[in-house]
């Protein structure tokens, strides 16, 4: 398997200018950890994740410290940036890895580990075409120990499930899609269990798949992320 193949596509992102509350907002609206910072042209230019926000809300507790803790502590301008910017452009990672889509899963579980990075993004021609995050590597591996080359068909299935779900089903979030052999895992999170019905039913409809394995997650009340 490939990246390709687990990796969420449709990658909520945001430009350099995107102010930090519509970026937190983002992360809440849509259940997700980190999003790309992409030019006019979607290349990837940094990852804004939840640690980068939290970094700002730690950053008001400086206030309350006394005058030699902050001198003893030093002062570095980029961290103050990071901790006090306003913008995308100014608190994200700037220059993160990116993968290719034909990259090997293990290649992809040795990169994360060896930067100690949750997730990377899939470009394609130096463009966003997606993510991939531990979780989904895991789901990956749990179909296949191996890395296999994956039919063609088992990409048109996934590529017309994912399809069917996010502009036909009416589930809100997105909904990740692993395709083996026709057999087909959603993954993700959604609303209730109509949403979780109507995607099971949106892949089942999909020619090519012999069955549906449905891991969707119900979104526990009053939930503000992942």
């Amino acid at each position: 398997m490939q990246a390709i193949d687990v990796m969420t596509p449709n990658v909520i992102s945001v430009t350099l200018q995107a102010e930090v509350q519509e970026i937190a907002s983002l992360l809440v609206e849509h259940k997700i950890s980190a999003v790309p910072v992409v030019d006019d042209d979607d290349q990837v230019l940094g990852i804004v994740s939840e640690g980068d926000l939290m970094r700002r809300v730690e950053s008001e507790g400086d206030k309350h410290k006394s005058w030699w803790l902050k001198w003893l502590s030093g002062n570095n301008p980029v961290d103050y940036v990071k901790s006090h910017g306003r913008k995308a452009g100014e608190i994200m990672t700037s220059d993160p890895i990116t993968i290719e889509e034909d990259e090997p899963l293990y290649h992809i579980a040795a990169l994360l580990e060896k930067h100690g990075i949750k997730r990377v993004p899939v470009v394609r021609k130096g463009k966003l075409v997606g993510i991939v995050s531990r979780a989904d590597l895991l789901r990956g591996f749990s179909v296949t120990a191996t890395d296999t080359t994956v039919p063609a068909d088992d990409r048109e299935i996934r590529a017309a499930v994912i399809k069917e779900v996010e502009e036909h089903s009416g589930v809100a979030y997105r909904v990740n899609v692993i395709v083996t052999d026709g057999d087909v895992q959603l993954w993700g999170l959604v609303t209730g269990q109509e949403e979780k019905l109507a995607a099971q039913v949106a892949a089942e409809n999909i020619p090519g798949v012999k069955s549906v394995d449905n891991h969707l997650g119900i979104t526990p009340p009053g939930m503000s992320g992942i």
